[in-house]
């Protein structure tokens, strides 16, 4: 007699053993109840909880088959956004990461990362499929997932999963006020830039910050992201043709090995690993654009559309960072286009400016996301029945961007900026969280041996993650406070300068 049979013989007749079924049975959770009655020789007998206990209507459902999409993308159109969403300021900082790194080394790390990135995503998508077709639902968001997952787990993991969707929250939220201070300063340095060596303007990053600030504010109460589509595009065209002229700069003379270190400090590792992690994870736009496919099996595979778009995007991330580094070596700014000869040539200036515009349109998208999250999360739910919803809103979205702002223009650091979110924010999002994710979702549906194998593999990725997120923070917060106490005697605002021997541009230091 299979499982599905024996649960309706149950349900229709007597229960002939009672200690099977737990007193405390509840059909609303969906986590597996070991029977705490066993004899001590029974290697343990496990109940999936279910709403029908019917184990072969669980088998049955498929959530892809379930989803409705109004309008879902194909293959190639999310093959697209996933390339279009890593083409932005990481990419732009792999020299500045290679010149911390070595050549050799960084090219090396770089894929190691790029490969653990896409398998710690899989292993996220898995474990989504896995609770979407428990839980009989088509989809789940990260922080639905992670909730899903620990409510499965150990008993130790059950008391946390009220609290995980808060903590991935947490670090989403960070994660996005992080990449828009980063846009904020790229801008800023871009424009300043410009007006500094083409026009030969005194004014620095922080007052170009303190220019651009109204226009961030008024593209942040845009409420619907359609207004911003057509400049989206727009934005996406100029950032392909950008990028083009760069790669003209970059071979315009031959990149050599002179000079250049087939292997960096040991100190400054952690920094080339933040820089790496920021560049190529994409872990928060993942669940959602393979939620929003036509054929999403085909996302994941051998040869699916994550492979070949982690693949395409490791080879631009290798191939910009070791050719932007053996081009201008230790002084590969964090920003290569502030390594541009803007000063002798339009065309170099007009690559900045233009790629200044492409990511002050971005910061309205990546200010949406810490926007939908503190809002629709936490505080437009207590506001449902208030006069004045609308207003707290626009006070929200204005606050986001005075806080980006404000953490932007004490601290005008592009390369420090991208490695400490990169270190503090996507170890553990891109990859701690998905390795522990996994384990928690097979926590009681595998055997003891495959249990073992699974914590061991998922333990080594969550320490790994978890160093990268305390070393690598630690290193971005020093490099920060040594930066700032070297200056701090100053006590002035300084233009930004490139020394010819320096792999970072001091841009301003703001000191009382």
């Amino acid at each position: 007699m299979n499982e599905a049979e024996e649960w309706a013989r149950r349900q229709s007749g007597p229960m002939v053993n009672p200690s099977f079924e737990p007193d405390d049975f509840l059909p609303q959770s969906l986590s597996p109840v070991k029977d705490e009655k066993k004899r001590p020789g029974d290697k343990g007998i496990f109940l999936v909880n279910m709403k029908e206990k019917n184990l072969q209507e669980v088998e049955e459902y498929e959530p892809y088959d379930n989803r409705v999409v109004e309008h879902p993308t194909t293959n190639t159109e999310t093959l697209l956004h996933l390339l279009k969403g890593s083409l932005g300021t990481g990419i732009l900082a792999m020299p500045h990461a290679f010149a911390n790194s070595g050549y050799v080394v960084g090219t090396i790390g770089t894929i190691v990362i790029g490969v653990l990135c896409t398998y710690c995503i899989h292993v996220l998508i898995d474990s989504c499929y896995v609770l979407c077709k428990r839980r009989k639902v088509p989809s789940m968001t990260y922080t639905a997932v992670a909730e899903a997952a620990l409510s499965e787990g150990p008993d130790w993991c059950k008391a946390c999963a009220p609290y995980a969707a808060h903590i991935v929250n947490a670090f989403l939220l960070i994660y996005q006020i992080g990449t828009c201070c980063v846009y904020v300063v790229f801008v800023s340095e871009n424009i300043q830039f410009v007006l500094t060596k083409h026009f030969e303007l005194n004014v620095s990053v922080v007052e170009v910050m303190l220019y651009i600030l109204l226009p961030l504010v008024l593209i942040n109460w845009v409420r619907d992201l359609k207004y911003l589509a057509p400049f989206s595009a727009i934005a996406n065209a100029v950032t392909i043709v950008s990028f083009g002229i760069i790669l003209y700069y970059i071979f315009r003379e031959t990149p050599t090995l002179e000079g250049k270190l087939p292997a960096g400090k040991l100190g400054n590792f952690p920094l080339f690993f933040g820089t790496v992690l920021f560049a190529l994870e994409a872990i928060g736009v993942i669940l959602p654009l393979e939620n929003e496919m036509k054929t999403p099996k085909a996302f994941v595979g051998k040869f699916g559309v994550l492979n070949r778009a982690m693949i395409s995007i490791i080879i631009l991330y290798v191939g910009m960072g070791l050719f932007g580094y053996l081009q201008y070596g230790n002084a590969a700014a964090g920003s290569i286009t502030l390594n541009l000869p803007s000063q002798t040539e339009i065309l170099a200036s007009v690559v900045q400016c233009l790629l200044a515009f492409a990511i002050f349109i971005t910061h309205g998208l990546a200010c949406y996301v810490a926007i939908d999250i503190l809002w629709n999360e936490y505080i437009g739910v207590r506001l449902l029945n208030s006069s004045h919803r609308l207003f707290w809103e626009y006070v929200l979205r204005t606050l986001i961007v005075l806080v980006t702002f404000g953490i932007a223009a004490a601290v005008p650091e592009l390369d420090l900026f991208i490695s400490l979110f990169g270190a503090l924010c996507l170890s553990a999002l891109g990859l701690a969280f998905p390795a522990f994710i996994q384990s928690c979702t097979y926590w009681y549906y595998v055997s003891d041996s495959e249990r073992i194998r699974m914590i061991i593999k998922n333990a080594i990725v969550v320490v790994f993650g978890a160093l990268g997120l305390v070393v690598g923070t630690w290193t971005s917060l020093e490099g920060i406070i040594t930066k700032f106490s070297g200056n701090g005697s100053h006590g002035q605002v300084m233009n930004a300068t490139q020394a010819p021997d320096s792999s970072i541009f001091n841009v301003t230091s703001l000191m009382p």
